[in-house]
């Protein structure tokens, strides 16, 4: 089979169904063999605005997401406004043909900023401000131009279904814009009926009204379009393959490593975990570790980390799940955590800042916050993942850090995680151990929770176990937990916890600090989500005889300096790729590794990385052409 390489782009009104017929593509391309990397972009607010979802399809493994669009399929004006020139020369688009002589202006959600780009983009080309304008450049472009009438599809269906409840059904328009898709690629429609079927499944007469709109659509598309250049034929599907969303990664590895309690304030868009975990909270046994877990909505974030410290306190394995807002509600909290060596998590799906900023849009904007959150010192570790498969392994030894060193753990995670749909190998449960580190089982007498010893961790009693009394205050305490001004005392236990980040950086392995994927003269720091981007461009370019080295940095706080400096020994030429503006994790590198950063690729506009930008603006790098600071700039 030649190489496959297909994007496909569904665009509506947000409540419109997009997420569901981007769900529906995706397994369907999943259940053909395909490897998938969908990614989903909205506003603001729970209906009306622009909602679009990218789902990238290959016969080979993917990280991201790419900037051409080979087919898109609309259902409303804006989505053709917004992505007309997206789409490839070749590519196509299926657009609803009773939309053709819309105007700009009659497009309320259309923003003031981008419809004077439009007007000028449309008066240049001497077309008017109408669907019909947009549609003639793509056209002239070299785009293929798919109209039907998603109305009157409703109304044939309805006739031939004789179900009149059929002709007002405009949310079914997701399901008419898929099944035209796959149609048009020539994918074979039994997969989508039953993917249609297993979607819903609880549902059986749902199931059976978009399984009967479907498999018209399906077969209007092979009917009547012309022939499409592209087609995704049935391939081979890979043995233990799963597509899953982004926050299913982190989730499915706290259920695994034995996390009991997760108390959590909604927000985006981290709320998807918990709703998750809620959803699943009652656990069959997995191995020896049966049970629930116990997942609540507090009042605010800062009852949150209270409650998860108390929950950590009793022995519980505890989390909570937050983004940056909510984050820095929970710093006090945290303090009071690293004051008294409780091992909790914070899973940080951070979002663009600073305030609320982009509510539902990507950042990495809270790495140096998370490194210095809370006043005065004590130690943390902050840990970044960098894709979805990775972050369920990650989870489990984020938790292990956490008891073992007894001390608050931030995994960073993102939206760009979060709202990202992939093909993966099946997690593996019995990859991930679980070490409680110095949680005791029974207590003798004269028992001091905050006792000195020779590695600078305290054996830890659960709250109300037997002769294991001790005292918590936010106040500096003796051995036993009791307040203390006394300087001496101070001073070493001040050194006792603070010499936790040394003890940190030799036990955690170096394979779990940073990874390196190669160096070359010309090298690449980065971490989180955009490791994979940047996979993929390093990938493109190696296919054009330039090689570029790649260390993803891992363990952020306490900084593996000595590591990361001889895994760069022989670079001549550091870029840091992140997803801010200051560039945090370069100022984080130059601070412990004493190097300065040669080149900067950034990206805060909100929207996630595709690989096509990074390889172009590390291609610029190679010849010499580029800025030392490259902003980027895709996505709408």
């Amino acid at each position: 089979m030649s190489s496959v390489d297909f994007t496909w782009l569904i665009g509506g009104p947000q409540g419109s169904g997009v997420e569901s017929g981007a769900n529906i593509f995706s397994k369907v391309c999943a259940e053909m063999g395909y490897q998938v990397f969908g990614k989903r972009e909205f506003y603001s607010n729970i209906k009306g605005e622009h909602s679009y979802f990218t789902v990238r399809v290959a016969n080979k493994k993917i990280h991201s997401n790419v900037n051409d669009v080979t087919l898109m399929t609309s259902f409303d004006a804006e989505t053709i406004f917004r992505h007309y020139d997206e789409v490839m020369y070749g590519g196509g688009i299926i657009y609803d043909s009773d939309l053709e002589d819309t105007k700009t202006d009659s497009v309320r959600t259309l923003d003031a900023p981008f419809k004077e780009r439009l007007h000028k983009e449309l008066e240049s080309k001497n077309k008017p401000f109408t669907i019909t304008g947009v549609l003639d450049i793509a056209k002239e472009n070299g785009v293929k131009l798919f109209p039907v009438s998603f109305k009157s599809i409703l109304e044939v269906l309805s006739e031939e279904t004789d179900n009149p409840r059929l002709k007002g059904l405009v949310r079914m328009f997701n399901v008419i814009g898929v099944s035209l898709s796959l149609g048009l690629v020539k994918m074979p429609p039994d997969t989508l009926q039953k993917t249609i079927g297993s979607i819903f499944s609880r549902k059986p007469e749902v199931a059976k009204i978009n399984q009967q709109t479907a498999n018209y659509s399906y077969n209007y598309a092979t009917a009547k379009f012309e022939i499409f250049n592209y087609a995704l034929p049935r391939t081979e599907k890979e043995p233990e393959t799963l597509l899953v969303q982004g926050f299913h990664g982190t989730a499915l590895g706290k259920i695994a490593c034995g996390c009991r309690f997760q108390p959590y304030y909604p927000i985006t868009p981290a709320s998807d975990e918990s709703v998750f975990l809620e959803t699943n909270e009652i656990l069959d046994v997995i191995g020896e570790r049966p049970g629930s877990v116990a997942v609540i909505q507090t009042e605010d974030e800062i009852c949150a980390m209270g409650m998860t410290i108390g929950g950590a306190l009793t022995g519980t394995r505890s989390s909570t799940c937050t983004s940056g807002p909510g984050f820095a509600l929970m710093t006090e909290m945290l303090g009071w955590a690293g004051m008294n060596e409780v091992p909790v998590v914070i899973t940080n799906y951070q979002r663009s800042g600073p305030s609320t900023g982009l509510p539902t849009r990507h950042g990495q904007d809270d790495l140096l916050f998370s490194v210095h959150a809370g006043h005065g010192d004590f130690p943390k570790i902050v840990y970044a993942s960098g894709e979805i498969e990775e972050s369920f392994y990650d989870t489990g030894n984020c938790f292990n850090y956490a008891d073992v060193f007894q001390v608050p753990v931030i995994h960073m995670m993102d939206k760009f995680h979060a709202s990202s749909v992939i093909t993966c190998k099946r997690f593996d449960p019995q990859k991930i151990s679980v070490n409680r580190g110095k949680l005791l089982e029974k207590v003798d007498d004269d028992y001091r929770r905050f006792e000195f010893t020779d590695d600078g961790i305290s054996p830890r009693s659960r709250l109300g176990m037997d002769n294991g009394i001790f005292w918590n205050t936010g106040d500096e305490s003796d051995e036993t937990g009791h307040i203390t001004e006394d300087p001496i005392l101070r001073v070493k236990m001040m050194d006792k916890r603070m010499s936790r980040l040394d003890l940190i950086l030799k036990s955690i392995p170096k394979v779990e600090q940073a990874i390196s994927f190669g160096v070359e003269e010309y090298s690449i720091i980065s971490w989180g989500s955009t490791i994979g981007p940047v996979l993929d461009a390093i990938d493109l370019l190696k296919k054009e005889g330039i090689s570029i080295g790649l260390v993803q940095l891992k363990l952020l706080h306490p900084f593996p300096s000595e590591y990361v400096s001889s895994l760069l020994k022989d670079a001549t030429t550091i870029i840091d790729i992140e997803a801010n503006h200051s560039g945090q994790m370069g100022k984080l590198f130059k601070q412990n590794v004493g190097r300065d950063i040669d080149y900067f690729i950034l990206k805060y506009s909100g929207r996630a990385m595709t690989c096509t930008e990074v390889y172009d603006s590390l291609k610029k790098i190679v010849q010499k052409k580029a800025d030392k600071r490259e902003v980027l700039m895709h996505g709408a």
